[in-house]
């Protein structure tokens, strides 16, 4: 589990060729302090094992399911990439619950100034936009980011300097493309009103109690739990 605050930027040194599955290496320092083999590094956002550490940096095997989730198999050589290391027990939650497991991919159409910040409009699946809430939280890249907006299948954060700085985010351009993990909350809410795993009902789809009798095991005795419930309740 992680929190979304990048420790550090790290560089592919090597990639196994676009699109196919293999090791990656990453030069890296300041995420290798404590990290043994068989921790987990965020990397962009993705939960990736190491497998071999250097005094410089570390390796992970890359699978399929990783590649076509994320973009991790657009990276090349020299590519910059957000680290975190899986964060103890007893640190602190900087950011919000990220889990480094990837819904999806956006991709980046426009960035402006707004006085010290920058404001970045990111579009992507309306499965992913469907649990996209103002003031809510969202990693990009790893990075736990509170979302400025939403309209439609787009949606926009601001960037403070200091997140700038740190991370890889303003150093991309529109077009480029970004990893997104939903609020892990948001997910659970979704499941417990009856979305379909990996989608949202439709938009005018009536608010339902847990569904009863259903083929994960449950009870099938109605919780009460409906999108009315949740609203009166300050959710």
């Amino acid at each position: 589990m992680f929190t979304g605050i990048v420790e550090e930027v790290g560089s592919v040194r090597r990639m196994p060729p676009r699109g196919q599955a293999g090791k990656i290496v990453i030069a890296c320092r300041a995420v290798l302090e404590g990290t043994r083999i068989g921790d987990s590094i965020a990397t962009n956002g993705v939960c990736l094992t190491v497998t071999a550490m250097g005094a410089d940096e570390f390796s992970a095997d890359v699978m399929p399911q990783t590649l076509s989730a994320s973009n991790l198999g657009e990276l090349v050589p020299g590519s910059l990439v957000d680290l975190e290391r899986a964060m103890p027990a007893n640190g602190r939650f900087g950011g919000h619950v990220v889990s480094g497991h990837i819904d999806g991919v956006g991709t980046i159409v426009q960035r402006r100034a707004e006085e010290n910040a920058v404001r970045v409009r990111i579009r992507t699946e309306p499965r992913i936009t469907a649990l996209v809430v103002p003031q809510g939280s969202i990693a990009i890249d790893g990075i736990s980011l509170t979302v400025a907006s939403v309209q439609g299948n787009e949606f926009e954060v601001s960037v403070i300097p200091h997140t700038g700085a740190q991370t890889v985010l303003l150093r991309k351009r529109p077009g480029d493309t970004v990893n997104l993990e939903n609020d892990m909350l948001g997910k659970y809410v979704q499941k417990l009103l009856g979305g379909a795993a990996g989608g949202m009902p439709a938009a005018d789809a009536p608010a339902t109690p847990l569904a009863s009798a259903q083929a994960d095991g449950s009870s099938g005795r109605p919780s009460g739990l409906t999108m009315e419930f949740l609203a009166r309740n300050g959710f």
